[in-house]
């Protein structure tokens, strides 16, 4: 009797422990190097030789720490999803095979997770950024709001980041090759013409100018005091467009009328719109 009580004494204060679920590990797979292809919504297009020659260097040492990302194409390819400087190195390795982890993802999935993961490791230029974020609206119908859930940033960034696609190609590529900062690309985008915006990037370029300085020159251009004329004006309305301008991710001008006024409210591509009255409707 005093064993079974006991025992039922030991099982109240020291009760069975059940092992707790955890969540399932995606499983790695050695996958044959050949078997594996670019994506074509690979938001990278610029890859360091020096870096991509030392990531080799270790993969020869060290092997792979991290597997790519990669889909089923079918009859045994295999698309990648992220870790393309992985997968380039290891070809420059001469490995046979790479560890990676197969998803099943649509077209959508595929640029999200891939621009996710390149943001994640601050790899993207802004240019880089901008294309991947207009492909996504433009390609697959995804407004700002949904893009900025997606990749975990304020709609207002993704307004200003999409911008730089209306840059001439040349300017597009200053800002690519990191001679045009991304501050120096916001001040310019204050031009009104290509024409005008090429010049102007070309000169801080030439002449290695700082934001500040830009942004002088800019306020002496024939196009800027134009702009500047008008926005005088609207002076006392310049903080409630500021704020406005941040609610929507994009230009807004409240004009005064004689009894009233308007707020016009820019947009640059029809998905941007149904971004900007998806925020005022809801």
């Amino acid at each position: 009797m005093e064993k079974k009580a006991l025992g039922r004494g030991l099982d109240a204060l020291l009760p069975s422990v059940r092992p707790v679920s955890m969540p399932e590990l995606p499983e790695v797979q050695h996958l044959l190097v050949d078997s594996i292809v670019p994506s074509r919504y690979q938001p990278r297009q610029t890859f360091s030789p020096e870096e991509l020659a030392e990531l080799t260097a270790s993969l020869k040492q060290s092997g792979l720490l991290q597997p790519i990302l990669v889909r089923r194409k079918g009859d045994g390819i295999y698309e990648l999803i992220s870790g393309e400087r992985r997968w380039r190195a290891a070809k420059q390795a001469g490995l046979e095979t790479i560890q990676a982890v197969i998803r099943n993802c649509g077209d959508e999935e595929s640029v999200v997770l891939a621009l996710v993961e390149n943001l994640q490791r601050a790899d993207l230029n802004p240019m880089e950024m901008a294309r991947s974020y207009h492909r996504m609206m433009n390609e697959f119908g995804l407004t700002q709001d949904i893009i900025a859930q997606r990749v975990g940033c304020e709609r207002s960034s993704i307004a200003n980041v999409v911008r730089l696609i209306n840059f001439p190609l040349e300017v597009q590529q200053l800002i690519e090759t990191n001679q045009l900062s991304m501050g120096h690309a916001k001040v310019i985008l204050g031009l009104s013409g290509q024409s005008e915006q090429l010049r102007i990037a070309q000169l801080v370029v030439s002449k290695s100018l700082s934001v500040r300085e830009t942004e002088k020159i800019i306020e002496s251009s024939p196009v800027a005091k134009k702009r500047g004329t008008k926005e005088l004006r609207q002076t006392p309305w310049s903080d409630v467009e500021e704020r406005l301008q941040k609610r929507l991710g994009t230009k807004v001008i409240i004009q005064k009328g004689r009894r009233g006024g308007k707020i016009v409210i820019h947009y640059f591509s029809p998905p941007e719109l149904d971004g900007i009255l998806e925020t005022l409707l809801n």
